[in-house]
């Protein structure tokens, strides 16, 4: 029924457990079987430099969120999206089609903790944009001010400049 590669990744899992303070996180679950998973990625330079994950289901599902996780660790988060469901069966030697929404499982929970990553990620560009356009207008409020004081002073030159 299962290949020898999903029995030893179920037997023998690869990248389980939590990631505190992860980058990205994704969670999904299928109703109809009653697993659910949870993938943790770490990000550095772009790079999925540790993948991690918690499940509750069936061997298929163990041995799918495995795979995945050594399938995308160490690449950049673009190849990492390019991972297909079709690419983790391949890699576990098949799987009973019975079973396939265990690798679109993985698959999607990866997705999604990628697409967690990249909002958190845009939140903090928009928050540092956010920081640097205040200090450029109290910058511009400050020399505003300089320039009306030395004015109201009748001074002409605003900062010892001869020329």
């Amino acid at each position: 029924m299962y290949s020898a590669k999903v029995m030893e990744h179920f037997s023998q899992p690869r990248n389980t457990g939590k990631i505190n303070h992860a980058d990205g996180e994704g969670v999904v679950g299928n109703i109809k079987c009653g697993d659910q998973l949870t993938i943790y990625i770490q990000v550095e330079d772009e790079r999925l430099v540790d993948v991690r994950y918690l499940v509750f289901g069936c061997a298929a599902a163990i041995a799918t969120s495995s795979m995945t996780t050594e399938l995308v660790k160490g690449k950049t988060v673009e190849e990492a999206l390019q991972v297909s469901e079709q690419d983790v069966i391949d890699a576990l030697d098949g799987l009973p089609p019975l079973k396939y929404h265990c690798s679109n499982m993985a698959v999607s929970a990866l997705r999604l903790a990628i697409r967690d990553y990249q909002e958190k990620k845009g939140k903090t560009a928009l928050q540092k944009i956010g920081r640097s356009a205040r200090q450029s207008v109290h910058a511009l409020k400050d020399r505003i001010v300089t320039h009306m004081m030395y004015r109201l002073h009748g001074t002409e030159n605003e900062g010892g400049d001869d020329g």
